[in-house]
């Protein structure tokens, strides 16, 4: 992988960033994160050289000071809502997220459920998460929100919200994932504080969009990709350009919510401290791009597994036309099409060439191979054991796993656990090769180049199962399908 972003640097200057923000309030300031605290892998695929992690180390600087609210959408909850890169559902993300900041001594206050209007689910989320002792608010739907700024900023708007005690001076505001309602939290807290005497602050810290590259620049554009659920818009920051003369990019949400930041920072200080969305955010990561054509070309990329994420997702009943369509645009915006992805194109070779369903990877040194399906193995299985094969130095035409292994194997499946489909799955593949690595040579060396498979890119001609796609995933590759459904009957 090529790097393109200076991670040191950005730790570096960030950190610097937002203790000076934390310095200009007084008793108390909510910063809302945005992104993944701690596995931001959609940062660390258009930034090569960001580190999932990083804005995580930047808050256990601050761990002392600070306390973490968790926010989850009702909405979310009801149509349960999953995170396409672990697949796993935003609720039970919310607990994944708790035990990971607890196990690193960082505080978690409780959880916010946001967009609530009676829903059912999450009626019975909260009485979930209060047996496990998890102290739980509400935050409602406000009618007109965010247009309405005189509803939202009164008793009948944020002060229908439960009041979230905290007792630390920063309240770090995260959620599993976007369209959370985290600022909107952090905006009825300010509502709630003022009533209470306390003199409260708000800051926001999120990667995308970069304010200070294009608009069109592919980085933004990835962003945009990455939110077409959400139907966020990037766009100029009209406020910034009028209170500066200076181009900024923003998006949609941010720019409608800023009167109401606006109307309340009035209520509070008798004047905002703010004079653009812009000037909320607390982003350095655009002065830390080490080389601009790396991050194009990895956010190019992006844009293109989105696109098949998005299809394979429609096809699935999970997405709608409209989010195919303006990641399709997104991709005309950017000059490219699934052509530009070198797997797509091999893999589609090999399936024309075979008339069976395939797979393609590409190495880390670029290095592309290929794999068909067959009766004893689905396409995925059969490239996992290629590319091991190949980056162990082991003839391609050596067997890892005997038939006589897989046979018995596809039997239990079938006959025992009534599966219709007798394909070895990649974790069954890889099960089978650590038991023979304890006689066989070949499959030890084959093991021990797992970690090498982090950051290869794979496509698939089919859509793989659930399996195939977490296995790949905790292997760190990147996967995309076509939109196909595979048979079930042998070929």
């Amino acid at each position: 992988m090529k790097y393109g972003f200076d991670n040191e640097k950005y730790l570096k200057i960030q950190s610097e960033q937002i203790k000076k923000r934390i310095a200009t309030f007084g008793d108390k300031l909510y910063m809302e994160f945005g992104g993944k605290l701690f596995d931001d892998y959609h940062a660390s695929r258009v930034l090569p050289g960001f580190e999932p992690d990083s804005k995580l180390k930047m808050l256990m600087q601050l761990k002392d000071d600070a306390e973490i609210v968790i926010v989850i959408s009702a909405v979310d909850i009801e149509k349960n809502k999953v995170r396409s890169d672990l697949g796993i559902t935003y609720d039970v993300d919310v607990l994944r997220l708790r035990d990971e900041f607890m196990d690193r001594g960082l505080s978690v206050n409780s959880v916010v459920i946001t967009h609530f209007n009676g829903q059912a689910s999450a009626e019975a989320y909260r009485k979930r998460l209060e047996r496990m002792g998890i102290k739980v608010y509400y935050h409602h739907t406000i009618d007109g929100y965010p247009n309405n700024v005189d509803l939202i900023d009164s008793d009948e708007g944020f002060g229908k919200n439960d009041y979230v005690e905290t007792t630390r001076p920063l309240v770090v505001v995260t959620a599993p994932g976007p369209g959370s309602g985290k600022m909107a939290v952090c905006l009825s807290q300010l509502y709630q504080e003022n009533k209470r005497g306390v003199k409260a602050g708000y800051a926001k810290f999120e990667t995308f969009p970069i304010w200070n590259l294009p608009l069109t620049h592919p980085v933004n554009l990835a962003y945009e990709a990455a939110t077409a659920d959400l139907e966020d818009v990037n766009m100029i920051d009209p406020f910034h350009l009028e209170a500066y003369g200076e181009t900024a990019i923003n998006y949609n949400r941010d720019v409608e919510i800023f009167p109401v930041m606006n109307a309340l920072f009035d209520d509070i200080y008798g004047a905002t401290p703010y004079k653009s969305p812009t000037d909320m955010g607390v982003n350095m990561a655009g002065y830390c791009i080490s080389d601009d054509d790396a991050c194009r070309e990895a956010s190019l990329q992006e844009i293109i597994r989105r696109y098949y994420t998005a299809v394979c997702n429609f096809a699935d009943g999970k997405a709608t036309e409209s989010e195919v369509n303006k990641i399709a645009l997104l991709m005309k915006r950017a000059k490219i099409t699934t052509a530009n992805r070198r797997t797509t194109v091999a893999a589609k070779e090999r399936m024309e060439k075979v008339g069976l369903p395939a797979a393609a990877i590409e190495l880390s040194d670029g290095t592309i191979l290929t794999a068909k399906t067959s009766p004893l193995l689905g396409p995925c299985a059969a490239l996992l054991l290629n590319a091991l094969k190949h980056m162990a130095g082991i003839a391609h035409n050596v067997k890892l796993i005997p038939q006589t292994m897989i046979q018995p194997i596809q039997k239990t499946k079938v006959t025992y656990l009534h599966g219709r489909n007798p394909r070895l799955h990649t974790d069954e593949v890889l099960v089978a090769i650590s038991m023979m690595s304890l006689i066989d040579e070949n499959c030890k060396l084959a093991l021990e180049q797992l970690p090498n498979l982090a950051g290869t890119q794979v496509h698939s001609t089919v859509m793989m199962s659930e399996v195939d796609r977490k296995t790949l995933a905790k292997l760190g590759i990147g996967l995309t399908c076509d939109p196909v459904r595979m048979a079930k009957d042998l070929k």
